[in-house]
């Protein structure tokens, strides 16, 4: 291969180093009206009395809203494929206010100290409600989230306002209790972990305006502008024809721009003004009211024989939607169908949830989507199961999971789906021979309190979400004869739109710099669900492949009759037309620009992609750290990684996003944790507070890939975004035990945690 399996530089590399205007607010500055929130001081209210006169008589203010003003349409803000599995239970403005921050009017005005000045003369009666803070208390619990009767779920997740329940399922195969009382080993144990913030740098931000055919213009930082164009019509109750989105350059996502955050409230005040309106959210904001990874509680059965053979696994999530319903039906699934689907040879499994609501910031998509919760359960259950197998944590799995030996086999777990690719055997035994496993495994003593430790944890993930997603892509042949690669696909800092180009000059058979991209415009654009999923490469990634081979036909078929032979009788070598029978042939060059002239054709093709499967990607990670045992610190020394991604299309990006995957499940492991008070609001609203790793923090990190080929991906791709977050949480607390004898089944993993433990131990 010429471009694929090549670490080329990104196409936008360049401006985003040299400070080029690229983002929302870089291309959107001028005159517009500013946007912002008066938000809930309480986690559970109803308006009684609102007062907005003072602030909409204020000089420079153009508008007020409140929940009188808006449209009284339900709507869902997670940007999914309709219908959308999330319930339909918001309003852009609510009388009910279900969480501290939940918006109580929406104000605009010339500028931002105007518009905080009449955000302080708005006077609210509140009635106070009992607020519903711990979820584990939800369940048909007294106090009821959403009481509405207009409540609506259009798709059967199992959800029950009058219960608290947003989504609740179960799914068994084989005679699970048989099983588990032929094991001889049973690890039973409940593992909790805490909601994350995705801290992208770009906060959430929009722009709206009218266009000059009356048509709402949105300039948005979004993973999903054809589902955000969806969410805005039910919002605003206004025809998707009279709404056009337009995604720039986006500055971070990792799943919290995967929901509507910011773009109703500019949008409703373009629609009441006419005018243009921007929206940013301030980092407190976007922390307080954004879209954070779910809190979960997950219980874990494992069972397995004298020899280490696991034969039943029983998971059951109990999932914190919080306020609203955003993703919360779709992430709980992953936590236990990718988490149990490694261990496949089981004869028995039983996996079953429930989503419950609470007066808490609602969850929402973030990197690895509902699989990082479950693989930290059950990976960490494993490492349990090895403790009382006096067994090796690395060959208790090489016995029981996935290996290149099970390609072909049905997985029961994973939607009975074929298995077509992995190499996770190589991957760990790679891994071993990187950190040197066998000659650190379970802990070297450093002496004066201090030992190192290995610790060690295998994940998959899907590439798309099967039978829902699709990718589609123009490619144009310009005069002069360069392309135009037009995607529906959001390139979120990811590199996707690298990556697409790669594989258009590979099919196409020219210089990756030939092919130009454009992004995302919902006028203009295929179709494309969007950048989420781990879903770009292998979904949009085929609808280039089959768009170019449409493309290659035209070619074929137009330089044939310029140069007066059949088709049969010529061939494509990226650079001319050649006739297969005399010298005769055509550049490339000459047929585009023949093309714009006369007669002749001009020449472009459009392809689109689904997939009836979701090939999982593979990896092992094996951490090694040093513990001081009297004050409990950690302190990573090595992370070693090796990924089955398929094919890797562009592997200096596959390293990228495998490093900033793991730092972010670093964050996770030891770090980030959403606090609340007793009144269920926020503590820890800002980077003073509320911790991630800096590059101080995550020691040495090490990346190595183990290929397979996927026979359905381009060029035998599978995905690897969010794969790569997965194993750093249940590699550390497997670390932590055999560096103490500590299990940690609460995250984060905490220095007092571990002292405490080592002192119940003794």
């Amino acid at each position: 291969m010429k471009v694929v399996n090549k670490g080329l530089r990104k196409k936008d590399a360049m401006a985003l180093v040299t400070g080029k205007p690229v983002y929302t607010d870089d291309i959107t500055q001028g005159s517009s009206l500013v946007v912002k929130l008066l938000r809930s001081p309480h986690a559970h209210a109803n308006i009684e009395e609102i007062n907005i006169d003072k602030a909409k008589n204020l000089k420079g203010i153009e508008c007020v809203l409140t929940y009188k003003e808006v449209p009284s349409a339900r709507f869902t803000t997670a940007g999914q494929s309709f219908p959308e599995p999330s319930p339909y239970d918001r309003l852009i403005l609510d009388r009910r206010l279900r969480c501290v921050g939940d918006p109580v009017a929406i104000v605009a005005g010339v500028d931002e100290k105007t518009v905080n000045k009449a955000i302080s003369l708005i006077k609210v009666k509140y009635e106070i409600l009992e607020p519903l803070l711990d979820f584990r208390q939800a369940l048909d619990n007294e106090i009821i989230v959403h009481p509405e009767e207009d409540f609506n779920a259009l798709c059967d997740v199992g959800a029950d306002n009058n219960r608290n329940l947003c989504a609740a399922a179960n799914s068994e195969s084989g005679n699970l209790e048989e099983e588990f009382n032929n094991c001889v080993h049973i690890v039973e144990q409940t593992y909790s972990t805490r909601a994350n913030n995705q801290t992208m740098m770009e906060t959430f931000r929009t722009y709206t305006n009218l266009d000059a055919y009356g048509r709402l213009n949105v300039i948005s930082s979004t993973q999903v502008p054809f589902h955000i164009r969806r969410i805005l019509a039910n919002a605003l109750n206004i025809p998707k024809s009279k709404i056009r989105v337009i995604k720039p350059r986006i500055g971070g996502g990792f799943g919290a721009k995967q929901s509507a955050v910011s773009e109703m409230f500019p949008a409703i005040v373009t629609m009441v003004t006419g005018k243009p309106a921007k929206m940013i959210y301030s980092r407190k904001e976007s922390f307080t009211n954004g879209s954070p990874r779910h809190e979960a509680e997950i219980k874990v059965r494992l069972g397995a024989d004298e020899n280490g053979v696991i034969k039943a696994i029983h998971m059951y999530s109990l999932w914190n939607a919080g306020a609203y319903g955003d993703h919360g039906p779709t992430t709980v699934g992953l936590s236990g169908h990718k988490a149990m689907t490694i261990y496949n040879k089981i004869k028995a499994f039983k996996f079953n949830y429930d989503v419950v609501y609470s007066n808490t910031m609602w969850g929402g998509a973030y990197r690895g989507y509902g699989a990082t919760q479950g693989f930290f359960a059950l990976e960490s259950a494993v490492n349990e199961l090895a403790t009382k197998l006096n067994m090796d944590p690395t060959e208790l799995r090489l016995k029981n999971m996935l290996t290149e030996n099970q390609v072909g086999d049905t997985m029961p777990t994973y939607y009975n789906e074929i298995l077509n690719s992995c190499t996770l055997d190589k991957c760990l035994i790679k891994a071993k021979e990187m950190i040197e496993w066998d000659k650190k495994y379970p802990y070297v003593d450093m002496g004066g309190d201090k030992v190192r430790s290995v610790g060690v944890a295998v994940a998959m993930q899907g590439s798309g979400i099967s039978q829902v997603d699709v990718g589609a892509v123009e490619i144009k042949l310009n005069d002069d004869g360069f392309y135009t690669l037009n995607i529906g696909a959001t390139d979120m800092g990811t590199g996707c739109d690298s990556i697409l180009a790669q594989i258009a000059a590979e099919c196409l058979d020219c210089e990756y710099d030939n092919i130009v991209v454009h992004g995302v415009d919902t006028d203009t654009s295929p179709y494309d669900t969007g950048s989420y999923a781990s879903s770009t490469t292998y979904i949009t990634g085929m609808a280039v492949v089959k768009t170019c081979e449409t493309l290659k036909n035209k070619i074929l078929k137009e330089g044939a009759r310029l140069i007066d032979r059949s088709i049969e009788e010529v061939d494509f070598d990226g650079q001319k037309v050649f006739s297969l029978i005399d010298d005769k042939n055509i550049t490339l060059k000459d047929i585009a620009n023949s093309s714009l002239l006369g007669f002749n054709n001009y020449l472009t093709a459009s392809e689109s992609h689904h997939s009836p499967t979701s090939p999982p990607p593979f990896m092992a990670g094996i951490v090694e750290i040093e513990m001081d045992k009297l004050t409990g610190q950690i302190d990573l020394i090595d992370y070693v990684a090796v990924v089955d991604c398929g094919t890797p299309i562009n592997p200096n990006l596959a390293r990228v996003q495998t490093e900033g995957g793991l730092v972010q499940g670093i964050g996770m492991a030891l770090y980030e944790d959403i606090k609340y008070n007793k009144d269920g609001r926020m503590m820890n609203d800002s980077f003073l507070q509320y911790k991630i790793p800096s590059r101080l923090d995550v020691g040495n990190i090490r990346v190595a890939f183990e290929s397979s080929y996927e026979p359905t991906g381009p060029f035998g791709a599978k995905s690897i975004g969010e794969l790569v977050i997965n194993t750093p949480c249940p590699a550390i607390a497997n670390a932590v035990y055999n560096a103490t004898n500590v299990n940690i089944r609460t995250l984060p993993i905490t220095s007092e945690k571990i002292v405490m433990g080592m002192l119940e131990n003794k």
